[in-house]
């Protein structure tokens, strides 16, 4: 192995500091402004606190139904993921183990579906669920159900495509090695294929409870009161005559808590997963 010259080294070091002063600088502003008083974060900037306090992080629970919020983006994003597992680890072992016709149109549908920003679906799912509602008296507008159903149109597509890529990489040896000793298709999937697929799979679910967690736009037409996500409630921080700053930072902080855990735990599996099939 060839090392690099020192210069390379240098500039590498250089690069990787910056980009790391460059992410945590937010965090740290964050931080600090959450430990401050509001008259003290509304006045000039100073990185360490005058007045030390941890009261905006008790106040975030009592200004808006932060736990309510909470459990709505828990109960949304965890169902959104494990559907999106589910339907994911179906159909992207469908695809990469058998031919059938279609099955080349089916997976350009599948990924051309990236092509199109979420926005143009809002006033088509909006009327969707609406008329829904309205035929059948199943309220998907406004409660948790439609949100996930929004959510999965979202993760599925690039779920099954992730899956199939990663689905081609396990060698169809292991499933004929499993029809010899008389193991179904079903079988084969939950007992051989899938534990060899946790990686991709973890990245799956990683990728899906993301985008469920921090979505905005849908979450802030397709909610009421009773449904409100986390995305959306952190606005209530803001009233008409004041904006709490240091408690949307405490708040801030403390919903990100759960996704930054979920990824230092996950980290390896992450990484294998995403690049799967890079190398064969």
């Amino acid at each position: 192995m060839i090392n690099p010259p020192a210069s390379f080294r240098w500039l590498r070091r250089v690069v990787l500091l910056l980009l790391l002063v460059f992410t945590l600088t937010p965090v740290a502003v964050m931080l600090s402004s959450s430990l401050k008083p509001l008259q003290d974060v509304q006045g000039p900037w100073r990185w360490v606190p005058s007045h030390l306090t941890l009261r905006p992080y008790v106040d975030i629970w009592s200004t808006v139904p932060l736990a309510r919020y909470f459990t709505n983006s828990l109960i949304v994003a965890g169902s959104a993921t494990g559907l999106s597992v589910l339907i994911a680890v179906l159909a992207g072992y469908a695809v990469s183990r058998y031919r059938f016709r279609g099955r080349r149109l089916f997976t350009v549908t599948v990924l051309s579906t990236q092509m199109f920003p979420g926005i143009l679906f809002l006033l088509p799912l909006f009327l969707i669920f609406v008329n829904i509602g309205n035929s059948t008296g199943v309220a998907l507008y406004g409660s948790r159900g439609g949100l996930i159903l929004t959510y999965l149109t979202f993760s599925l597509p690039f779920s099954i495509w992730m899956l199939v890529g990663y689905f081609d990489s396990i060698p169809r040896d292991l499933d004929e090695a499993a029809a010899v000793d008389g193991c179904g298709p079903i079988r084969t999937l939950v007992q051989i294929v899938v534990p060899a697929a946790i990686p991709g799979i973890v990245a799956v679910a990683v990728y899906a409870f993301m985008t469920a967690w921090g979505e905005v736009l849908f979450a802030s037409v397709m909610t009421n009161d009773e449904t409100r996500t986390l995305a959306v409630g952190l606005q209530g921080y803001a009233t008409q005559t004041d904006v709490y700053w240091n408690q949307v930072m405490a708040a801030s902080l403390v919903v990100s808590l759960p996704v930054v855990a979920g990824f230092l735990l996950l980290q390896r599996y992450l990484v294998a997963g995403l690049t799967a099939g890079a190398v064969k």
